[in-house]
């Protein structure tokens, strides 16, 4: 992969943002519908294969790379960006530890049909912890069947296939879990319930009813457990934190133009906007700062599986998730009190209003006090090196 190839993500993501997400997102937000134009787009730029290692006919760029287009996206439209945020850490988790002849083939096709991955981790009657499963792969002459009864596959019907977790076989228990790449024709989804949200209205996350069959090889060979740790986990909290990221950038940038648009007023005058605006620079300073490194961090360590499997990862990782998304809720909202009336209202060019919805969509996903939770424990048997 060349310095080239990542410019060319990110200029393109970008360009993507401005000219096709950008003008949609509203109505994507009103009506709480797939943002169609903008994915048709990153499939015709040939966005959505990126991580596909170039061997196999993608681009092999890093995650840190993609996270830098995923904020260029959410700058736009946070809907857009949150939907290729979770379709790069499908492909990020098929890449890693797809090896069968059946994954690695349909990792070529993904490169030449672009096609759209979503996941189905949670399940109903585990209370949100998706290292838990309730249903299970049933195997023989080579062929699998699943079935599981999902609250939330974001972008469900809109996917060419659904990454899906379940225990191992019936007899394991709940924690014994595998990943399954479920496709067409062996995938069926009945929508169980709608879509009516504060934010993030665009990724229609309906829950469905899953049925599946196919190739018994579509069954990933690592354990979840280690899919999780090494990729799923880490490249979920990059990739969010960096929709976030973008959604703090967008909001600086109004809260910007308006304190400029004031000072033309009243020149020479330094306002309590403009005060304002200064301090709250510095605090996206801190969270730029925070997801770039993380970002970096991760690319950094991908190859070390110690260092991925271990504790202070984990702990470090699940931080950099609760922290990005409490800091996204307060520049925006600072964003709004700097813009006012301006900021407040939806007709204005300074409206914050669907900014700040998405905003606090951060915090229950993946509930931080979960996160905290499983911290806590993980803090009482952590030892520093």
């Amino acid at each position: 992969m060349t310095s080239g190839t990542a410019d060319r993500l990110v200029r393109e993501a970008a360009r993507i943002g401005e000219e096709v997400a950008g003008p949609a997102a509203d109505d994507v937000d009103r009506k709480a519908r797939f943002p169609a134009e903008a994915m048709e787009a990153l499939r015709s730029a040939r966005l959505l294969s990126v991580l596909v290692p170039e061997d196999l006919g993608g681009e092999g760029v890093r995650i840190g790379q993609v996270a830098d287009a995923v904020c260029a996206l959410a700058r736009h439209c946070g809907s857009t960006a949150m939907v290729y945020a979770m379709h790069q850490m499908q492909v990020a988790c098929l890449v890693r530890h797809g090896r069968s002849g059946y994954l690695v083939d349909y990792q070529r096709a993904l490169v030449d049909r672009q096609l759209l991955l979503a996941s189905a981790t949670t399940e109903i009657g585990v209370g949100g912890d998706i290292r838990s499963s309730v249903c299970a792969v049933e195997r023989g002459d080579g062929r699998f069947r699943l079935e599981k009864k999902a609250p939330v596959i974001s972008y469900g019907e809109s996917a060419d296939g659904v990454m899906t977790t379940a225990r191992r076989s019936p007899e394991s228990p709940p924690s014994d879990q595998v990943l399954v790449l479920c496709t067409a024709p062996g995938l069926a989804l009945e929508a169980t319930s709608g879509w009516d949200t504060l934010g993030m209205r665009g990724t229609c996350s309906l829950g469905f009813s899953l049925v599946a069959e196919g190739d018994e090889e579509q069954v990933l060979d690592d354990p979840f457990a280690d899919i999780a740790s090494r990729t799923m986990l880490p490249v979920s909290h990059v990739l969010w934190s960096s929709v976030w990221l973008g959604l703090a950038s967008a909001a600086v940038d109004r809260a910007r133009r308006f304190v400029r648009t004031e000072a033309r007023k009243n020149p020479g005058v330094t306002s309590p906007a403009a005060v304002r605006l200064a301090k709250l620079m510095t605090v996206y300073q801190q969270m730029e700062a925070l997801v770039h490194g993380a970002a970096r961090t991760y690319d950094e360590v991908y190859d070390d599986l110690g260092t991925l499997s271990g504790m202070g990862f984990a702990i470090a990782m699940n931080g950099l998730k609760v922290s990005s998304s409490t800091l996204v809720v307060e520049i925006v909202g600072e964003a709004l009190t700097i813009c006012g009336i301006a900021g407040y209202r939806e007709d204005s060019p300074y409206s914050l209003g669907r900014l700040l919805r998405d905003a606090h969509g951060a915090a229950v996903m993946v509930n931080n006090d979960r996160i905290i939770a499983n911290n806590a424990q993980m803090l009482l048997v952590h030892k520093e090196d």
